[in-house]
């Protein structure tokens, strides 16, 4: 393959120049990350891949390490596997609060042109958990696509009922409904991808995203599991990768998700709670927090309809959720910080001892 068909294309040639690579060293994609370990992929096609100690000695944290859909600069060996020695800057990404009370980011993929955010028409539809997808996607510059799977679980009228859902809650993206089952709408996402171009799916554990590649690819890529009586398919992905269609679109299957937390989300509010951002620019005090204060746009606009309290409700349990979390990173950063300048000072004057 080419490496324009792996989605390089010439913001990432210019990038790739101002890193002045070494000699030895060439482009490639990474298209498996599992455990630490990675699959890169170029013109002389897939090798092992591990990280240099100096590439790891400079990152600063774990969003700063390769992940799927990355493009990196490698030294292949003469066992033919490779090493990574520096990463290109992302055009694009998805990211999130890691799952837990840690905080601390999570790079899902790289660089990718759409997401496609799949939920099941049935026992997975959730519209509250769809906006935080639609955050994350907006953060990270990447056009979000809703994918609802399953339809043929439900009625014309149901799923006519779930669509109206999701445009009464604000949501403007582009809706595609499919069915894994009887095939109906996978034709029009098939000729929604565009070769050289990057999708991702998103979604929680079952709601077929394994099964959506599988048809995509026409084979058995990925394992899938069994679906129960309530059209709940089991989890089985296990790690994140990038597979290229025959039609030469790429596509990355990634684990299903329990938690979306939300993660430095000021952009993504914005871009996904548009309409909410005005109405709060109308209100009477700039500093207005949209709870109890006089002359609140927000809550004139509830009083009066034009707002749903659910929307409102997750536009400002999201914004209070990225502030806690951003801030709470940043006091770890800075207690790990003096942390290490205090051991760092404790070295020092035991060698002065000596």
């Amino acid at each position: 393959m080419q490496l324009s068909e792996l989605g390089l294309d010439p913001w990432f040639l210019e990038q790739a120049g101002e890193l002045s690579m070494p000699g030895g060293l060439q482009l490639a994609r990474v298209i498996v990350v599992d455990r630490g370990w990675y699959i890169v992929r170029n013109e002389a096609g897939e090798a092992a891949a591990r990280t240099t100690g100096k590439f790891l000695h400079t990152t600063q944290s774990t969003s700063d390490m390769p992940c799927v859909g990355d493009w990196v600069c490698v030294h292949y060996e003469a066992d033919k596997s490779a090493t990574i020695h520096s990463l290109l800057p992302r055009k694009s990404f998805l990211r999130r609060k890691s799952a837990g009370k840690d905080i601390q980011l999570q790079m899902i993929a790289a660089n990718i042109d759409v997401a496609f955010i799949v939920q099941g028409c049935q026992y997975d539809f959730n519209v509250a958990r769809l906006e935080r997808y639609l955050v994350m996607a907006a953060e990270g510059h990447v056009e979000p696509v809703l994918v609802l799977t399953k339809t043929d679980l439900v009625s014309e009228e149901a799923l006519a009922h779930l669509l109206a859902e999701i445009r009464a809650g604000g949501i403007k993206a582009r809706i595609m409904a499919l069915s894994n089952v009887s095939g109906q709408g996978l034709e029009q996402l098939k000729g929604f991808m565009a070769p050289g171009k990057t999708y991702c799916l998103l979604g929680s554990s079952g709601v077929g995203k394994s099964t959506l590649i599988n048809k995509l690819t026409g084979q058995d890529t990925l394992k899938t599991g069994l679906v129960s009586a309530s059209g709940e398919g089991r989890h089985t992905t296990v790690r994140r990768q990038l597979i290229v269609l025959e039609q030469g679109a790429l596509i990355i299957d990634t684990p299903g998700m329990r938690e979306i937390g939300i993660f430095v989300a000021s952009q993504g509010m914005a871009d996904s709670f548009a309409d909410i951002e005005e109405l709060a620019r109308r209100c009477r005090f700039s500093n207005c927090r949209h709870s109890n204060e006089p002359g609140c746009a927000l809550l004139q606009a509830i009083k009066e309809g034009n707002l749903s309290p659910e929307r409102y409700d997750t536009y400002q349990k999201l914004n209070k959720e990225s502030a806690f979390n951003v801030a709470s990173h940043g006091e770890k950063q800075r207690k790990e910080k003096t942390g290490g300048k205090a051991a760092s000072g404790a070295g020092k004057k035991k060698g002065k001892r000596r």
